[in-house]
C-alpha cells in the first residue's frame, strides 16, 4: 500500500513539472514573437525608437531524473533578426552540447536527450551562435546561458557517521542529553522539502527519545541501572520531505552504554570466617582473606578494610591488595595458645570513593566476624628475665659463680629444661654452666687486661627433645683489680751538661698502668732507701702523675763519671697499692755555650745524634746499587761461560746427506768427496799384507783399477786409535743419562767404498766379509739403559761368531 501511493505520488510530481516546464517555453515563445523586444530601461533601447536587435530566451530549467521515451523538451534561442524564414541558423558548444543536449538549427529548439541526476551535476553553462545560413557569418554576438537541472525528491536521508555509539549514566534525570545523530540528504535544500529532515525514534522509545529537529538523543526515564542493563541498541529514523507522506527515510541503530556510578555499597558474603594459625607463626605472618562483594565497576568498587575491635586493632593488622580488592589479614603481635586460644575480631569494608549523590540509599560499608584459633606446638623454652649483663672481679677463683640464667619450657607439659654454652662463642672454656640450674661460672683465671669483655651464647633446650633449642646472648664484663703495678712510661735516657747548674731540669718521668681503677690513676714518685744518700740529682713528684729530675750539684766531669743510673720508686693508689722501680740513664756530655750538646762519651748515643735519617737513606741507597752492580756481572759472566761451553759440546753427529744426482757408476770416483774422512787419520802408511788380505794384497800404488772394484772389508790396524771417538761418545751419553727430558740421538749409517786394497778401511763392522774381527763390543753394556739393546745386539753376533770360528 505504501509502495503504490509513493509510486503515485512520483508520477503526479512529474507531470506538475512537465507542465510546468511547457508553460515556460510557451512563454518563451511568445515573448519572442511579441513586439517587445527588451524591458523597460533596458539599456538597448536607443533614442528615437530604435530597437538594438539581440538573443531572446529566459533561463532553461530540465528535470531530473526523466524517464520518457522522447527527448526531454528543455527550451529555445531565438534572435530578435530572425524572421523564421530558416535563413538562421542556430548552434550550441560548451558542457554536454551534442550529447546530452541537441538544438534544432531552424528553431532553435534544445532537447535533453540524457537521463540527468542533479545530484551528480546540478546546472549546465553552454554558449549560443546564430549564423547566417549562407554566408555563415555571426548575426548575433555568443552568448553564453545556463540550463538547471531542477530537483526532485529521489534520495533518501543517510546516516555517514554511524555506527554510533553513546554513554550515559545510570540513574541519570529525564532528559539528560546522550549524544547527537545526523543524517544528510542529496537532494537540493533550496528547492522544495526534498532535504527537509526530521528524525524519529523506531525502538528503544521505552527508555529514550530524540529530538526531531537536531537529532539530540535524550533519556526518557530516571532509573536507568547498570546493574539490571549495562547497554541499549535504539534505532533512530530520519525522514525527508518533513516528514510527510511520500517522504523518503533511512535509519541507524545508536549503541548506548550506561556507565556505572556508585550506587551499590560493598557486602560481605559471609557474616562469619573462621581462620587457624600456629602460635610460632611470626609477626607479618598471613592468617587469610576476606572479600566484600560490590556490584559496581571501575573505580567504584575500590574498598578499605580496617579493624573494628581494640583486640583486633592489638594483635592483628588488616591491609587491602590493590589487586584483588581483598582484605589480607596478618599476625602483629606474637601469638600464645597457653594465653589465649581463640581471637574474635570484626573487619569492617568501606568504599573508598563515595558519591555524594547517593548517600541517602544507605550506609556504604559493612561488616563481618573473623575468628581465629591458635593451635599449640611445641615451643622451645624461654629464658626469663631477658637480662643479658653478668660482672665478675677479674680476681676471682676457677669456679667462681658469675651469675644464673633462668629458662622455662612455654608448652602447658612444662617439660625440664637444660643449659649449655655453645662453644664457638667460648672457645677457650672460659667458662662453664651447669646443665641443670643455668650457673654460669669460671673455668680459668681471668685478666681483665687481656680480655675485658667476654660474650658468650648460651643455649637452653628441653630435656627430652633437644631439637627444641633456645639461645640467648650474654655479655660478661670483668671488672678490674689492682694487681699490676705502675711502670715507666718508656726507658728514659736523659743528659746532663758538664757545666750543668743547681736545680736544672734533666728530664720529666711519665709512668703507665695496665689497671683502670674507677676512680682513676694516683701516682707517687720516690727515690728508694739505696738511693737517699744520692747528692747529684733530686725528684720532683709533681702530683699529677709525672715527676721532674733535676741536678742538685754544680757541673759534672766525663772523665771521672760519664754515665749515672738514677733508680725512681713509683707506687700507684691501689688497693692495695703497688710498686715497681725503674732507672734514668743519665749520662754526662759535652756542650757548647747554649747548652746544645756536643759530644758524649757513648758512641751510640753521638751517632744517633749526629747521624742525620737523609744520610742513612742516602747510604742505604748507594749499598743497593753497589749490589746490584755485582749480580749483573756476575750474570754477564755465567751467561759467557754457558755460551762458550754450548760450543765446546757443539753437536758432532754425522748427517744424512741425500743426493739426487745420478753417479757415473763405478769408473765415477768424483762423486764423493773423501778428503773429509781422510783428514782424520792418515792411511798412506797402511799395506795391503797388513789388512788381514784381499784381491789387490800388496798391489796398493801399482793397480788403482783394482782397488775401485775392490769390495771394503773391515781392516783393523794396530796403530789406530779410536778413544778420541770413545771419549766423546762416553761424554754424550753420560749427559743423555742425566737428562731424561733430551730424547736420545741415535743414528745409524753405512759408508761403502768401492775399490781393493784402498787406504781407507771400512768405517762399519755391521755387513764387513771378515769373520776374524777381534773388536770387543762389552763396554756397551756400560753406556747404561738406553744402549742395552744395541749392546745385546752386538754381544749376541760376537757369540755365533765365537762358535763360528770353534
Amino acid at each position: 500500500m505504501a509502495k503504490g501511493l509513493q509510486g503515485f505520488s512520483w508520477t503526479m510530481l512529474l507531470l506538475l513539472l512537465c507542465a510546468i516546464q511547457e508553460l515556460g517555453a510557451w512563454a518563451v515563445r511568445i515573448a519572442a514573437e511579441g513586439p517587445g523586444l527588451g524591458q523597460p530601461g533596458d539599456p538597448a533601447l536607443l533614442a528615437g525608437g530604435r530597437v538594438k536587435r539581440g538573443w531572446v530566451w529566459n533561463q532553461f530549467f530540465v528535470v531530473e531524473e526523466y524517464t520518457g521515451t522522447e527527448p526531454l523538451y528543455v527550451g529555445k534561442i531565438h534572435s530578435d533578426s530572425d524572421e523564421g524564414d530558416g535563413s538562421i541558423k542556430y548552434t550550441i558548444s560548451g558542457e554536454g552540447a551534442g550529447t546530452i543536449f541537441l538544438i534544432d538549427e531552424i528553431t532553435g529548439d534544445i532537447h535533453a536527450t540524457e537521463r540527468l541526476d542533479r545530484e551528480q551535476k546540478t546546472f549546465y553553462t553552454l554558449r549560443a551562435q546564430a549564423r547566417d545560413r549562407q554566408t555563415d557569418q555571426l548575426l548575433e554576438p555568443e552568448s553564453e546561458f545556463i540550463i538547471k537541472v531542477q530537483d526532485i525528491n529521489d534520495s533518501e536521508p543517510r546516516f555517514l557517521e554511524g555506527p554510533y555509539i553513546g554513554s550515559v549514566a545510570e540513574l541519570s534525570p529525564i532528559g539528560t542529553s546522550v549524544m547527537q545523530v545526523m543524517a544528510s540528504d542529496a537532494d537540493d535544500p533550496t528547492y522544495g522539502s526534498s532535504a527537509r529532515v526530521v528524525y524519529s525514534v523506531l525502538e528503544g522509545e521505552q527508555h529514550f527519545t530524540v529530538d526531531s529537529k537536531t537529532g539530540v538523543i535524550r533519556t526518557a526515564v530516571a532509573d536507568l541501572d547498570r546493574e539490571t542493563q549495562d547497554r541499549y541498541e535504539v534505532v533512530i529514523r530520519a525522514t525527508d520531505m518533513a516528514g510527510q507522506l511520500g517522504g523518503l527515510s533511512g535509519s541507524t541503530t545508536v549503541t548506548i552504554v550506561v556507565t556505572d556510578v556508585n550506587d551499590n555499597p560493598p557486602r560481605f558474603p559471609q557474616k562469619m570466617y573462621q581462620f587457624s594459625i600456629v602460635e610460632t607463626a611470626p609477626v607479618g605472618t598471613a592468617i587469610g582473606r576476606v572479600k566484600a562483594e560490590d556490584s559496581d565497576v571501575g573505580e567504584n568498587t575500590d574498598m578499605t578494610y580496617q579493624m573494628k575491635d581494640e583486640e583486633g586493632v592489638e594483635m592483628f593488622k588488616v591491609t587491602t591488595d590493590s589487586n584483588t580488592q581483598e582484605a589480607v589479614i596478618t599476625v602483629q603481635k606474637p601469638l600464645d595458645y597457653e594465653s589465649k586460644k581463640v581471637h574474635t575480631v570484626v573487619v569492617e569494608a568501606l568504599n573508598k570513593f563515595v558519591d555524594p549523590r547517593f548517600v541517602d540509599l544507605g550506609t556504604f560499608r559493612d561488616q563481618t566476624i573473623v575468628r581465629v584459633s591458635v593451635l599449640d606446638v611445641d615451643e622451645p623454652p624461654e629464658f626469663r628475665p631477658p637480662s643479658n649483663l653478668m660482672e665478675v672481679q677479674e680476681d676471682a677463683h676457677v669456679g667462681s659463680v658469675v651469675g644464673v640464667v633462668t629458662a622455662l619450657d612455654p608448652d602447658t607439659a612444662n617439660h625440664p629444661v637444660r643449659y649449655a654454652i655453645d662453644r664457638s662463642t667460648d672457645a677457650e672454656r672460659i667458662f662453664d654452666i651447669d646443665a641443670n640450674t643455668g650457673a654460669i661460672v669460671t673455668g680459668k683465671v681471668l685478666d681483665r687486661e687481656t680480655a675485658g669483655w667476654h660474650n658468650i651464647t648460651v643455649l637452653a633446650m628441653e630435656a627430652d627433645n633437644h631439637s627444641q633449642v633456645s639461645r640467648a646472648s650474654l655479655r660478661i664484663r670483668i671488672l678490674d683489680v689492682n694487681d699490676n703495678p705502675p711502670e715507666l712510661a718508656t726507658p728514659y735516657e736523659a743528659a746532663v751538661c758538664e757545666d750543668a747548674k743547681p736545680g736544672q731540669l734533666i728530664q720529666t718521668i711519665s709512668v703507665v698502668d695496665r689497671d683502670e681503677p674507677q676512680g682513676g690513676h694516683r701516682f707517687y714518685f720516690t727515690l728508694p732507701p739505696e738511693a737517699t744518700n744520692n747528692h747529684h740529682f733530686s725528684l720532683l713528684d709533681i702530683k699529677d702523675n709525672t715527676a721532674a729530675v733535676h741536678t742538685q750539684r754544680v757541673g759534672f766531669n766525663r772523665q771521672e763519671q760519664d754515665v749515672y743510673l738514677l733508680p725512681i720508686l713509683v707506687v700507684d693508689s691501689g688497693p692495695p697499692a703497688l710498686s715497681s722501680t725503674g732507672t734514668l740513664t743519665i749520662r754526662v756530655c759535652g756542650c757548647d755555650s747554649n747548652g746544645a750538646i756536643q759530644s758524649c762519651n757513648s758512641t751510640a748515643y753521638t751517632m744517633s745524634a749526629t747521624l742525620s735519617p737523609g744520610a742513612l737513606i742516602a747510604l742505604l741507597v748507594c749499598v743497593l746499587i753497589l749490589i746490584v752492580l755485582v749480580l749483573l756481572i756476575l750474570t754477564l759472566k755465567r751467561h759467557h761461560k754457558s755460551h762458550l761451553t754450548s760450543e765446546d759440546d757443539e753437536d758432532m753427529r754425522d748427517n744424512v746427506i741425500k743426493y739426487n744426482d745420478e753417479g757415473g757408476g763405478e769408473q765415477d770416483t768424483e762423486a764423493y768427496d773423501m778428503s773429509a774422512l781422510r783428514s782424520l787419520y792418515d792411511f798412506s802408511e797402511i799395506k795391503g799384507g797388513d789388512g788381514g788380505g784381499g784381491p789387490g794384497e800388496g798391489s796398493l800404488s801399482g793397480n788403482p783399477a783394482s782397488e775401485r772394484h775392490a769390495l771394503p772389508q773391515w781392516v783393523q790396524s794396530p796403530d789406530l786409535d779410536f778413544s778420541v771417538f770413545r771419549d766423546y761418545i762416553c761424554r754424550k751419553v753420560e749427559q743423555a743419562d742425566e737428562d731424561i727430558s733430551v730424547p736420545p740421538y741415535d743414528s745409524f749409517q753405512t759408508y761403502a767404498f768401492e775399490g781393493s786394497d784402498s787406504p781407507v778401511p771400512s768405517l762399519s763392522s755391521i755387513n764387513t766379509w771378515s769373520s776374524s774381527s777381534e773388536q770387543d763390543f762389552s763396554y756397551l753394556g756400560g753406556w747404561g739403559p738406553r744402549f742395552r739393546q744395541l749392546a745385546a745386539l752386538y754381544a749376541g753376533r760376537r757369540g755365533e761368531e765365537d762358535s763360528e770360528e770353534s
